[in-house]
Order: structure tokens, then C-alpha cells, then sequence
């Protein structure tokens, strides 16, 4: 059979050409390849269509966060101290000055007592023995002494009638001027016994309470040892070594008050209050009594003296941990709360500039109040800084800043409507 162009248009492909073949599978490829290609193109394309939309998002959006304005106020500098340690000027160990046993006690312990009075008595047995000897030997050297004397003044007459020898002349007076040393060494040694025997009683170092008895009655002890703790605590010291920046306005003769923890007001040595006291409760004042270098000479760091009026025996001579000191006047100065420092050197902060974006800005800062802190440069009045929820802010993040102060009164003035 002969089959017709005419009846069969379409050539079976087994009949094609080995050259249509290949057009045929370069065509496929080609259109692969461009399908593939308009696909990631494709794809570039809506990537960055969506991070132009997500960075222009982030533009427009406003973050809204509490801010506070830079303004002049009053502040009472606050110093934090870790620890402070007390200490009193009069405070002492009463010293067995020789050795003995205790035999009579005179004081107990929160006894008041004055410095020189008798504390407790101790006995050596040697000494009563030592005086004694020392009076016998005293006794036998005065008579010794009158009967060189005797002789000394019998040869001097005979010799002024030349009815003696020079010889027996200047013998006795050797002998009578031995007996007078030999008396003075033999009082000196007496009178030393006294003393000793003088010892046996321990008295008080200075005035005070009896702090802490050491030993008790029957105790025997070697001289030196400390038989009893005598201390006045109604004025107590302690030093602190600060910046400049936190000392500049203080001065010596200024009270400050002082803070203790309440689980820190411990007492070691177990003194009684003073009647009338409040305890815990008690307002505990110190005085400057000496800031090294003066404030007149300039120094990075000064060391402040302060006495503490411990009247009511609330306080000891002890280490009391997180102490503060507030000073009793305040001063006024460019502040921004504390809660506006960034970072614990507290030398950051967000301002919040003219078109509603943030900047970190260095500043200097001061003293502070616990609340507040003194602005030395960096900032001026007016500024508005961010105070809360630092994390993840940076530059020229828009914001929307609602003002501490202003909402405050904006409420204030609402209740009162």
C-alpha cells in the first residue's frame, strides 16, 4: 500500500531525520535552562521586594518607650559602701602586768568603769617574800651604815687633832660612803618589790565599758597576757575612700546619715543599749571629720574621716556590710535619673533628638541620690533621655517617648478635674 502525504500530514517519528532529533532535545534544554533562570530571577527579585518592604517597615515603625527630661534639681549625694568598718580611739586590753593567779574579781562585763580603777586583783606568792627579804636586807644595811658612820665621824675628829693616820682616816670613809650605796641599792630593790607588789592589781587602759572578761577568778596567767577588753563606744570612726566626683560637695563638720542593712546590725561584743534608744530603729549620724586631700588641692580620689555619735550603743566596733551615707544638705545641679544610664559605668545614655530619633550619647556624670544623678557634660536642659528598655535599641530607631514627669502631672491634674 502507498500511503499519501495528503492522508498522513504527521511523519512518524521513527521516520524523522538524525538532525531533527537533535534540534528537537537543544529546543528542550534551552527552554529548561530558561524557565530556570526566570526562576531565580524570579525569586532575587521577590527577596528583595520583601527586604525593601521589612527595612521600610522598620523605618516607619515607632517604638514607644518612657523617657524623662534633662533639668536642674536638688540633690543629697549617696555613697554606697560595700562595707564599712568601725573602730574606736578608746578601746583597750587591760594587761596582767606580772604573773599570778586571779583571786578577786571587781567589774563584770557591761560594767562602766574609768581609767585606773581597779578591775580584778591577781596574788604572787614570791612578792610578800621578795618585800620581806628586801626589808631585812634594808635593816642590816642601816645599821651597817651607823656603825660606818660612827667610825667615819670619830677618825675625821682625831684627824683635825692629827691624832690619827690619813690611812685609817680615808678607810673609814670608804667604808662609810659603800654603806650609803649599799642602802640606796638595797631601798631601790625594796621599793621595786612595792611596785610589783602594786602590779598584782589590773586596772582599767581607759574609760569605757568592760567589753569582754578574758579569764576568770583562779585563772593563773604570765605577765603580758589580756585578762580583760575595755572600750568607749559612744564615739565610733570609720574612713571610706571615694572618687572626686562623689566628695566635691561635702565638708569637713557636715552630718550625714548612715543606713544599715537590717540583718548587718549584729552585735559581737553582746553591749546593752543606752536607755531611750530606738534599736534598729535608731537614726545613726556621722559628722566629717577629716577629707585627705583637702578639697582645695585637686585629686582623683579622697579619703573621708567620719565619727559616728553612738550615744545610744546601737553600733559596735565591727564591720557592717552595704552601708550607705547620705549627705544631710543637698545642692543643685543638672541631673537625669539613674534608671537613663546605659551601662554600669554610668557614662551612656538615648537621647531622643529633634526628629523623633534615639542617639547614644557619652556623658559625664556625678554624684546621685539613689535616684537621680548629676549630669557634668554631655547633656543640656531640655534634652529628653531614655529610661527603660534598653535592649536591642540603637541609632536612629524612631521613637515615641512618653515623659515620666509629664504623665505624672498629667494625672495628678486629672484627678484633680
Amino acid at each position: 500500500m502507498i500511503y499519501s502525504p495528503a492522508v498522513f500530514p504527521f511523519t512518524p517519528i521513527g521516520y524523522l531525520g538524525e538532525g531533527t532529533m537533535k534540534r528537537y532535545f537543544y529546543v528542550g534544554i534551552a527552554v529548561i535552562l530558561a524557565l530556570a533562570v526566570a526562576l531565580v530571577v524570579y525569586g532575587t527579585w521577590l527577596n528583595v521586594s520583601d527586604e525593601k518592604q521589612i527595612a521600610r517597615r522598620m523605618d516607619e515603625r515607632v517604638l514607644t518607650l518612657t523617657g524623662a527630661r534633662v533639668k536642674k534639681r536638688y540633690l543629697r549625694p549617696l555613697v554606697e559602701m560595700d562595707a564599712a568598718r568601725l573602730y574606736s580611739e578608746n578601746m583597750a586590753d587591760a594587761l596582767a602586768l606580772i604573773e599570778g593567779r586571779i583571786v578577786e574579781m571587781y567589774v563584770a562585763k557591761n560594767s562602766i568603769v574609768h581609767k585606773g580603777d581597779v578591775l580584778m586583783r591577781l596574788e604572787n606568792d614570791q612578792i610578800p617574800l621578795q618585800i620581806q627579804q628586801a626589808n631585812a636586807t634594808v635593816r642590816r644595811i642601816e645599821a651597817a651604815l651607823a656603825q660606818a658612820s660612827n667610825t667615819y665621824h670619830r677618825q675625821e675628829r682625831l684627824m683635825a687633832k692629827e691624832a690619827t693616820s690619813k690611812e685609817k682616816y680615808e678607810e673609814a670613809e670608804a667604808q662609810y660612803t659603800a654603806a650609803q650605796e649599799a642602802l640606796a641599792e638595797a631601798e631601790a630593790q625594796r621599793a621595786q618589790y612595792f611596785v610589783q607588789e602594786g602590779r598584782q592589781n589590773v586596772i582599767s587602759p581607759v574609760d569605757g565599758n568592760v567589753l569582754l572578761i578574758y579569764h576568770r577568778e583562779g585563772s593563773y596567767v604570765q605577765g603580758g597576757t589580756p585578762l580583760a577588753l575595755v572600750g568607749d563606744f559612744d564615739r565610733l570612726l570609720f574612713s571610706v575612700t571615694l572618687e572626686d566626683k562623689n566628695t566635691r560637695h561635702f565638708s569637713v563638720g557636715e552630718r550625714m546619715t548612715l543606713r544599715f542593712q537590717a540583718q548587718s546590725m549584729k552585735k559581737a561584743y553582746d553591749t546593752e543599749y543606752a536607755a531611750g534608744n530606738l534599736g534598729r530603729s535608731e537614726k545613726i549620724v556621722a559628722t566629717i571629720k577629716e577629707i585627705t586631700p583637702p578639697l582645695s588641692e585637686p585629686a582623683g580620689m579622697r579619703r573621708v574621716v567620719c565619727e559616728i555619735d553612738n550615744r545610744a550603743r546601737v553600733l559596735e566596733p565591727l564591720t557592717y556590710n552595704g552601708v550607705s551615707m547620705q549627705a544631710g544638705r543637698d545642692h543643685e545641679c543638672l541631673a537625669v535619673p539613674l534608671s537613663a544610664m546605659t551601662d554600669a559605668s554610668r557614662s551612656e545614655v538615648f537621647v531622643v533628638e529633634a526628629d523623633g530619633k534615639i542617639q547614644r550619647r557619652d556623658v559625664e556624670t556625678g554624684a546621685n541620690d539613689g535616684k537621680y544623678i548629676e549630669i557634668h557634660s554631655g547633656l543640656v536642659e531640655g534634652d529628653t533621655v531614655v529610661t527603660e528598655s534598653f535592649e536591642g535599641l540603637d541609632n536612629d530607631m524612631r521613637v515615641e517617648i512618653s515623659v515620666e514627669e509629664e504623665s505624672t502631672e498629667k494625672q495628678q491634674k486629672g484627678g484633680e478635674r
